[in-house]
């Protein structure tokens, strides 16, 4: 029986996460990119529970029809995300890319997070 290679981005995660982890004082940023959607999630390893959250599938962008998993978008989470994060008291996080090279969708999450008041 063969064996399935695992894809480089869940190699690159796996690598990611043996350094990353969020505490209550510093939760865990982590995005996810599917083919037609963003998601942002701040999460507490310690505690096992996600703090904030925040993705394409949610009403206020699926009333939108022009919202797919690009970079214009992913400002959008990005801001999102880093609004609900600090209507819960969170400013500061350490950031997950997920596996995915920092570059396109992910930085422009990361920066409007920034903007948002998120500090990494």
């Amino acid at each position: 029986m063969a064996t399935k290679k695992s894809s480089p981005i869940k190699i690159r995660h796996l690598r990611l996460r043996k350094k990353v982890a969020g505490t209550p004082e510093r939760p865990r940023l982590a995005v996810h990119f599917s083919g037609q959607h963003i998601y942002a999630q701040v999460i507490d390893d310690d505690g096992g529970k996600t703090l904030a959250s925040c993705n394409t599938t949610e009403k206020a962008f699926t009333d939108d029809k022009s919202s797919r998993a690009n970079v214009a978008t992913a400002i959008k989470v990005g801001k999102a995300v880093a609004e609900r994060a600090k209507s819960k008291n969170i400013s500061k996080v350490v950031f997950d890319r997920g596996g995915s090279i920092y570059h396109g969708k992910v930085k422009a999450l990361a920066d409007a997070a920034r903007e948002g008041g998120l500090e990494f």
